[in-house]
């Protein structure tokens, strides 16, 4: 019997949207994952920080996500203390569930920037990629990665089964334009991003008047 297979997102889900929920449920969905990680980050390596406290941006999670059966808000980053490293967030999710498989979720762009990553060589050794990749979006130009997607590229889902870890599938998922630092600048400039994330969220953001000042990167 094949084990269950996790996803795991992470990211600084300031604020989260439905960019980030669409896609997490279409590589749910395509590739067959049992449940789908969502770990808010508390220190940001190959980001600009986050604005909000980690706090809110967990409330935010798991507010965005309550009512998607499968979807789970996972706290171990924001507790860590010091810099988000994944490597280190994979080892400890390896450890409590030794018998799973786990999938790191990550965009193109992100994905791109892989071979500069904190020990990318060991995620690889802990983990399957998912890169989620939107229409007409093209594969990555580094030359690294490029040769490490040759050598370790997965065709289908069924694939990831087959394998522990080390595996890459580009997966296809729907295309929606939108982005936390376009919903941050609607807000700067007093308009509403409703119908682009969560109207839970859209209440917490008012509630805790957040984003109020040019935070638009």
């Amino acid at each position: 019997m094949a084990p269950d297979m996790i996803g795991v997102f992470g990211g600084t889900f300031d604020p989260i949207h439905f960019g980030h929920l669409r896609t997490a449920l279409d590589v749910m969905q395509s590739v067959g994952l049992d449940e789908i990680r969502f770990i808010p980050l508390h220190n940001a390596v190959h980001r600009d920080q986050p604005e909000t406290p980690a706090e809110l941006r967990l409330e935010m999670v798991r507010l965005a996500i309550s009512q998607q059966q499968g979807f789970v808000v996972d706290e171990r980053e924001i507790r860590r203390t010091g810099d988000s490293y994944t490597v280190e967030t994979l080892a400890s999710l390896r450890e409590e569930q030794p018998q799973r498989s786990l999938c790191l979720l990550l965009g193109m762009d992100a994905f791109n920037g892989f071979a500069d990553w904190y020990r990318p060589d060991e995620i690889l050794r802990l983990a399957h990629i998912i890169v989620m990749q939107r229409p007409g979006e093209e594969g990555p130009k580094d030359s690294r990665v490029k040769r490490l997607l040759h050598r370790s590229q997965a065709n289908t889902p069924a694939q990831l089964r087959t394998e522990d870890c080390g595996l890459i599938l580009q997966q296809a998922v729907t295309q929606l334009d939108i982005s936390a630092s376009h919903i941050r600048s609607l807000l700067v400039q007093g308009q509403t991003p409703r119908y682009l994330l969560p109207e839970a969220v859209l209440q917490l953001i008012e509630n805790n008047h957040l984003y109020r000042v040019d935070h638009t990167k």
